[in-house]
């Protein structure tokens, strides 16, 4: 295990959200941006939820402090990058876990992005009506 001074670091991208994400032993605090994590996130219980999913899966709850700097996206954007940064922190502090956090699929970036608007068109693929006369 890790020892009280030591820490983790990962990456973790989702859309335009970018979270750098530190984890040592503690007793389960999450910070995000300088704010406990039910501040910052504060609109929804369901958001909490899915930071905590990589504790959940292992079963580790409460055994290690994150601190967390997101810069960019929305909330659940913001959200789903930590939560792979923390699960990356995670394996880089046990390589043991790789495999059964990539089962539960919190190892893998999702690569959906916006789509960028296209010129002549409405949106990125919406086209103006056609009138036939």
């Amino acid at each position: 295990m890790a020892e009280k001074n030591t820490y983790f670091y990962a990456l973790g991208r989702r859309k335009a959200a970018t979270a750098r994400v530190r984890l040592q032993s503690g007793k389960g605090s999450i910070i995000v941006n300088g704010k406990p994590a039910t501040e910052y996130f504060a609109d929804s219980k369901y958001l909490m939820g899915k930071l905590n999913q990589p504790f959940t899966v292992l079963e580790l709850e409460n055994k290690y402090d994150i601190t967390v700097v997101v810069t960019g996206g929305g909330h659940d954007g913001q959200i789903e990058a930590i939560r792979l940064g923390i699960s990356k922190a995670l394996v880089e502090l046990n390589g043991d876990l790789k495999s059964t956090l990539k089962r539960a699929d919190l190892l893998s970036r999702d690569p959906r992005e916006k789509e960028r608007k296209k010129f002549g068109l409405k949106g990125a693929r919406k086209q103006r009506q056609f009138t036939k006369r």
